[in-house]
């Protein structure tokens, strides 16, 4: 609910003192919202579940107080407390407990987006104005497209951060003294939610925006595929600038069309194929830009080449379409396309996200441990056609028969792992029956990857893939996407020390996991 007290909070130096704030969850969102509160002079009472050890000791000295129990119901010293406002991490969907009290109670609801939002002025930049936002979600390919579009801001001379649901709060960016032109911020479905409810007088307002990609996920979470599409569509909300939306899949140009944006915003479509005016896409393997040009309708421009990409391992169908995505958004700032083919070159994807783990015997073995959903799986099936398929987690409410219907048939065999596997095996016998199908089901999860590893190797021959692309999240059996991907490169490596053979080539990025979450 909004209150004439909680319209006049839209700038950091409004008077947020003595202002009521309940914030749910203590990790690394739920801190950076009670640290930010906390600077504003906010009287604030953390509510979790659980809670980071550290973040729990550094609340007091903040001057944060904190319960920490059960929450199957509503905690009464949250009930005495009489927040103003609730702010809650993306964690909490919208039937917990909690957030039902909150809606029914009347207090205003807010996410970590929206207080950002509301004290993104902070640290102005040059000309007074605070940092542009570029928005980013997608059921797939949101991380990446992340980085993407923020390397190339930053390669054209913008100083750009990628933060959100890529790792980094916004708030810490929000509040960072060295300031931003650009704040490129990754959105949940979760986070997304929460700014759909919005009612204040100076709702978010991004320059650009995107919606890569919809398919059904987190419907557990949601309740319905209807209410996971409508949280996606927020990203549009109020865009000035530029929607970016993929041509290729109608549910992103639904969205465009139904979008209450302010007005003078351009549609802009990307896709594989070739361009009309107001779109990026590809023509005889170059990637063109038709939308940022004043003659758009006779010229182009390039950014790059798909042989160019290919000589980066950037030419997967999906990474093509999520490099024209983030090409659009970065464009639509004024970066040129030269900045852009030059930040593409060396740019390394995070791991995980189909790395080649080793190529062993003629056979190699790839991690696409981030595929957490049937959308990703298909993108990866696509890019290795025959291959060994590891498949199987948590399904999250997903049928999984459309994608084994779709690509499970051309696969050399598949070894199902995780707590949905009757689900998947069910699949397959329907869909997909000549497939030779294994399951793994062993009690201890250090010992899930040795026999994938095992049986992967008992069926593959010099020339195949083994591929990692679970179609499913890992909280089943492993702490995260990451681990699971960790435990999967640990045993292909500890088969091949055992002396199954030396022709092997090692192609890892030795870099550390950044933080992650199956969260779509």
């Amino acid at each position: 609910m909004s209150t004439p007290r909680l319209d006049a909070l839209t700038s950091w130096r409004a008077d947020w003192k003595g202002l009521r704030v309940a914030v749910l969850g203590l990790s690394v969102t739920g801190f950076s919202v009670a640290d930010t509160l906390a600077e504003l002079g906010a009287d604030v009472l953390v509510v979790s579940e659980s809670a980071d050890p550290e973040y729990e000791r550094l609340l007091p000295v903040i001057g944060v107080r904190s319960w920490v129990g059960p929450l199957d119901g509503v905690p009464d010293e949250l009930i005495a407390f009489a927040p103003e406002v609730v702010v809650a991490s993306p964690g909490f969907a919208p039937r917990h407990a909690v957030i039902e009290w909150a809606r029914a109670s009347g207090i205003a609801l807010w996410g970590d987006i929206e207080l950002a939002w509301r004290v993104r002025d902070k640290v102005p930049r040059p000309d007074g104005s605070p940092a542009e936002w570029v928005l980013i979600t997608g059921t797939n390919g949101k991380t990446t497209t992340t980085r993407l579009a923020a390397t190339m801001m930053v390669e054209g001379g913008l100083r750009a951060a990628p933060v959100g649901n890529i790792g980094t709060p916004v708030l810490d960016a929000v509040r960072d003294p060295a300031g931003f032109d650009v704040l490129v911020v990754e959105l949940s479905s979760h986070q997304l939610w929460y700014l759909g409810l919005q009612t204040g007088p100076d709702p978010v307002s991004p320059y650009a925006s995107v919606c890569l990609n919809l398919a059904d996920d987190h419907l557990e979470w949601h309740g319905s595929a209807e209410a996971y599409r409508d949280a996606k569509a927020h990203v549009y909300d109020h865009t000035r600038v530029a929607c970016v939306y993929n041509k290729a899949d109608a549910a992103t140009r639904a969205m465009v069309e139904d979008a209450e944006v302010v007005e003078g915003a351009r549609a802009i479509g990307f896709d594989l194929g070739v361009p009309g005016p107001s779109d990026l896409g590809v023509v005889d393997g170059i990637l063109i830009d038709r939308a940022f040009l004043a003659d758009r309708h006779t010229s182009a421009l390039e950014l790059t080449t798909v042989a160019e990409l290919a000589a980066d391992g950037l030419a997967a169908p999906h990474l093509v379409a999520d490099i024209l995505a983030a090409g659009a958004l970065a464009r639509s700032l004024d970066v040129s396309p030269a900045a852009i083919r030059e930040s593409l070159r060396g740019f390394r994807l995070d791991p995980h996200r189909i790395e080649v783990v080793e190529v062993v015997e003629g056979v190699t073995w790839v991690d696409d441990s981030k595929a957490t959903n049937p959308h990703a799986a298909a993108s990866s099936l696509a890019a290795y056609p025959g291959a060994v398929w590891v498949v199987g987690g948590m399904l999250k409410g997903v049928d999984i028969s459309e994608l084994v219907t779709a690509r499970g048939g051309g696969a050399k065999a598949a070894i199902v792992i995780g707590a949905d596997r009757t689900a998947v095996v069910a699949a397959f016998s329907r869909h997909a029956p000549a497939v030779p199908l294994f399951e793994v089901d062993p009690d201890e999860t250090e010992e899930i990857m040795a026999q994938v590893v095992e049986l992967a190797a008992g069926i593959a021959r010099a020339g195949d893939v083994v591929l990692l692309a679970p179609a499913a999240a890992s909280f089943d059996q492993f702490s995260s996407y990451a681990d699971r991907g960790r435990r999967f490169a640990a045993a292909v490596r500890e088969r091949i020390g055992r002396g199954s053979g030396d022709d092997h080539d090692s192609q890892t990025d030795p870099a550390a996991d950044p933080p992650s979450a199956d969260r779509a």
